[in-house]
């Protein structure tokens, strides 16, 4: 049976830009949830679909911003002032497709524990998911629940604050305690916050039990223009490496795993692997490099351009 008392303050945000056709199905695996939200709010960035249409239609709350305002953290920590009646707030991006009927309810759970701050859930591959894809899911999103926090941190070095804002949900008032999301960042804002909070003493809970469907099938310029942000992420974030240690032994260690899974399962798949590989590296490198390069030049190398105004 779930907490009535802890229902009503959960509040479910989703940022929107032209949600397409995986748009109705996230919709409705919401509408289908043990758990139901009574606080609903999509912030749209001017799509000009039908997305706030069915999201209207579907209960939720809409605010519309300028494609230019969206800003990762800043955005969402929008949306967390706006919400302050919450004390749990749950972010899902509009292409992540709840898969069990008790997602929501799971992920809330972990705030039974008082010292945890932040949970994501596990992220599936999408129904017809390349092997490259499935395998990252497999990698990042085990099958069993971990609390993560500075006990851990030895362990696990850099994947102690790991998180994703594809499905994530933070306990409000450690958001406000903390100073909310960093709205300067490119990406990154929820594993920034997870760190922060880790070093505070909190918790980031990995939750097994709380699945979504949730991949891409990037193009090679996409991969570059992700792991450009990435790279400009860690050279402007370094406080991060020097508390928890370098990218750099799991980057190889996923490297591994995805040519052992890829020669199990699809085997023609492996050029293709060691080319995005490449392209992974270009786009990180040229980021931690990014001080050198013109604003023109960040600009189209990024997947956030009006980051770089």
């Amino acid at each position: 049976m779930i907490n009535t008392d802890k229902v009503s303050k959960v509040g479910l945000v989703i940022p929107t830009l032209n949600a397409g056709a995986r748009w109705i199905l996230c919709l409705d695996a919401i509408k289908h949830q043990s758990l139901q939200p009574p606080r609903l709010l999509v912030v749209d960035s001017a799509s000009t679909d039908r997305t706030t249409e069915f999201a209207q239609s579907a209960g939720f709350e809409i605010v519309r911003i300028k494609r230019s305002e969206f800003n990762h953290g800043g955005t969402r920590q929008w949306a967390v002032d706006y919400l302050s009646d919450c004390n749990i707030i749950v972010f899902l991006t509009q292409d992540a497709i709840a898969a069990a009927r008790d997602t929501l309810a799971e992920i809330v759970r972990c705030f039974d524990d008082p010292t945890v701050a932040v949970a994501y859930g596990r992220q599936l591959p999408h129904p017809g998911a390349t092997p490259i894809e499935s395998h990252a899911r497999e990698f990042n999103y085990g099958p069993r629940t971990l609390k993560k926090d500075a006990a851990a941190a030895k362990q696990l070095g850099t994947k102690v604050f790991f998180c994703s804002n594809s499905f994530a949900a933070y306990r409000r008032s450690i958001l406000v305690e903390l100073g909310g999301f960093n709205a300067n960042l490119i990406l990154g804002e929820d594993m920034e916050f997870a760190a922060r909070a880790i070093k505070k003493g909190y918790a980031n809970v990995y939750c097994a039990t709380a699945p979504v469907f949730h991949s891409h099938d990037y193009t090679m310029a996409q991969i570059v223009e992700r792991y450009f942000d990435i790279g400009v992420f860690d050279r402007r974030n370094p406080w991060m490496r020097e508390q928890f240690g370098s990218h750099r032994g799991e980057g190889l260690r996923f490297i591994a795993s995805e040519l052992q899974y890829l020669t199990m399962h699809a085997p023609w798949e492996i050029p293709r692997a060691l080319i995005q590989t490449a392209g992974k590296l270009v786009g990180y490198r040229l980021g931690r490099l990014e001080r050198l390069l013109p604003i023109g030049i960040k600009r189209r190398l990024s997947m956030l351009p009006s980051y770089w105004r």
